[in-house]
């Protein structure tokens, strides 16, 4: 079966190339336009060496990057047809438990450059109608754009990819004629090919080994490709790339042709609009415009994912996601969509022009990189490549991605401390959430199920106490299923004595695959206590209520349990019984005595549960069922209590 669901990923379909080009391209495909003349510097003089070694490293950047790296390597590394650094995260974790470092650090970094990528490639497009009306204002322009964007994006991206696919098709058509026309013109350019160009401008060129920072720009967009894996699959992605690669390979090449013809002269115009005959520019301009937006897109669906599989694996607090479409893999989730949207607009505003913004983009995705190329190595490893194919991918990549790193580093005070910022911001939410809830979970103090059976037997039998429900539901997280909390018992015994004719212990245990929906079920005493454990994937919605409707209409089908109500007047009439849900809902308990790093961290978590998602609407439960119980979390007990009887 996982062979037959692999060849379907590896297969390419019209439908599936046009999704492919319209969600995961715009990144990547927008490069054109920042990356030459960041290359050479706006009002620099224009130099051979810079041209050609520039164009060569552009070449091979794309080629050893973005080509074998991650559509030949990165996209083998898919967990069940998902992709991104958690998905990879998730393949390799069981072996290593330092791996969650270079997780945190990758995914918080890929979630910085979501908020930088819109701004810079619609300011980019948008500053093109200087050419035509020097005084026009482009930040109200952009910010337009931007808030459109995200406002269509509860339209689910398979409907986006559809409609801006066809536009990319144009794009990309656009940017190989345009380059190739100059190629005709200045063949020499092909040159560049030859790596001994790149060479000499890193090793020889004096301060050529900087311009690495706008050498980077023209990949930015490859860790899109890859956590856009679910979206698209893996054959419409290798297909597409090649179609791709070569319009961006012309268009670049045409750059520098025409900057080959302006050799000596100071560069006062942007080479990518330089290409177009004056009677294009405006339509030249729109297009581009339109294939910006369609930039902003490739990282927005990429942090959708990201974020999902990032509550699954407990990096980040639960927050609300809707399925706007029935495809797998189509999700949005409105509190990133406002989060991205505010960010970009804070950029728009703080940095006002593109080539400003140019000093915050690629930092922070050259860490995700880094980071991946970790993650990539020990999956190679586990996976039982040789051993010196596993050195090699992680030695030629580190050297490659930290020289990028170490050259991007330029750009710290000028702006790449912004996109540091908000990816440590980033990080250390996800790393307050995750080591708070295995402070939690060590801390929380769990008893055997089989303990409980009797006791539970008698109370559900004890008619001296006022029935609290005919069938009462707790959702369990502890790991193994055959323990329950003891606050769960404390609820039912001690709290309040809750009397129920069945308890049901539905336990919900998250898989590293990503849409595993299985059950089984343990009825620990007929008509009394019945064991439900769901094994869901980390991308499956928590439908508890749906779910474990199916199961019951199941069992009742096979005669394993009788749910209609046990009150006499209502059974003669096949009335079913009432369900209730008792949630229970922690808080940091005053008896603590706790050391500052923990009482930090959990302080800081408890903070942020304020602001996510209801217990019930988590676990899609229905409210009208759901009970809410707060319970003390005594994480350690105060001991030097001074109080003395007079």
């Amino acid at each position: 079966m996982e062979e037959k669901h692999s060849s379907q990923r590896d297969q390419a379909t019209t439908a599936g190339l046009l999704v492919a080009l319209g969600i995961i391209y715009g990144d990547i495909g927008t490069s054109p336009l920042y990356v030459m003349k960041a290359i050479i510097g706006e009002g620099k003089t224009i130099d051979a060496e810079v041209v050609y070694g520039g164009l060569s490293c552009v070449f091979w950047t794309l080629t050893l990057q973005t080509t074998l790296k991650y559509v030949i390597l990165t996209l083998r590394a898919d967990n069940h047809g998902e992709g991104g650094i958690f998905a990879l995260f998730a393949l390799v974790r069981r072996y290593a438990g330092w791996l969650v470092v270079p997780a945190i650090i990758g995914g918080s970094a890929l979630l910085a450059d979501g908020i930088i990528t819109p701004p810079i490639s619609v300011a980019s497009a948008v500053e093109g109608l200087r050419l035509l009306y020097p005084d026009i204002p482009t930040i109200p322009i952009v910010i337009g754009i931007l808030t459109f964007l995200f406002l269509l994006q509860v339209l689910g991206t398979s409907v986006v990819g559809k409609a801006f696919g066809p536009l990319m098709v144009l794009w990309f058509g656009m940017l190989g004629t345009l380059g190739l026309l100059f190629v005709l013109r200045e063949p020499s350019v092909l040159k560049v090919l030859n790596p001994y160009y790149a060479y000499r401008l890193l090793v020889l060129y004096p301060g050529g080994f900087w311009l690495l920072g706008g050498v980077f720009l023209c990949t930015t967009g490859a860790e899109a490709l890859y956590s856009d894996l679910g979206h698209c699959g893996r054959g419409n992605i290798r297909v597409s790339w090649i179609f791709v690669k070569l319009c961006l390979l012309l268009n670049y090449l045409g750059q520098g042709a025409w900057l080959v013809e302006h050799l000596g002269e100071k560069l006062e115009k942007n080479p990518f609009f330089a290409l177009m005959p004056d009677w294009f520019l405006i339509y030249g301009i729109g297009i581009a415009t339109l294939a910006a937006i369609i930039a902003s897109q490739a990282l927005i669906s990429g942090s959708f994912t990201l974020i999902s599989e990032a509550m699954r694996l407990n990096f980040w607090p639960k927050v609300r996601i809707l399925y706007p479409t029935d495809v797998r893999g189509q999700l949005y989730v409105p509190s990133i969509n406002l989060l991205l949207w505010v960010g970009c607009v804070g950029i728009v505003l703080y940095f006002k022009e593109s080539s400003n913004m140019e000093a915050a983009y690629g930092l922070a995705i050259t860490l995700t990189m880094v980071m991946t190329t970790l993650l990539l190595a020990f999956y190679l490893y586990t996976r039982h490549y040789a051993r010196w194919v596993v050195a090699t991918v992680l030695v030629v990549y580190l050297v490659i991605e930290f020289s990028f790193l170490v050259a991007n580093l330029l750009k710290f005070p000028e702006g790449g401390w912004v996109s540091l910022l908000i990816g440590a911001t980033l990080a250390a939410v996800m790393y307050v959430w995750r080591r708070a809830s295995q402070i939690t979970e060590r801390l929380t103090e769990h008893v055997p199920l089989k303990n409980y059976v009797e006791p539970l037997k008698e109370l559900s039998k004890d008619i001296t106490i006022p029935k609290y429900a005919t069938h009462l539901i707790f959702i369990s997280n502890t790991s193994p299923p055959s323990e329950i909390e003891s606050k769960i018992m404390y609820s039912i015994f001690q709290k309040r004595p809750k009397r129920a004719d069945v308890y049901w212990f539905v336990h919900i245990d998250i898989l590293d695959e990503p849409y595993t929906t299985e059950y089984f079920v343990k009825v620990l005493e007929k008509e009394d206590l019945v064991l439900v454990t769901f094994r869901l994937g980390f991308r499956v919605e928590q439908r508890i209520s749906l779910f474990l409707r199916k199961v019951i209409e199941e069992m009742v089908l096979k005669g394993e349990v009788d749910i209609t109500s046990r009150y006499e007047s209502l059974n003669k009439l096949n009335v079913i019984g009432d369900f209730r849900f008792i949630l229970l809902e922690r808080f940091l308990s005053y008896e603590n005595e706790l050391p500052l790093g923990e009482r930090l961290t959990m302080d800081i978590y408890f903070f942020i549960n304020r602001f996510t998602e209801a217990q019930d609407a988590a676990y899609g439960l229905d409210t009208s069922t759901v009970e809410i119980e707060k319970v003390p979390l005594v994480i350690r007990p105060a001991t030097n209590v001074n109080l003395v009887r007079v």
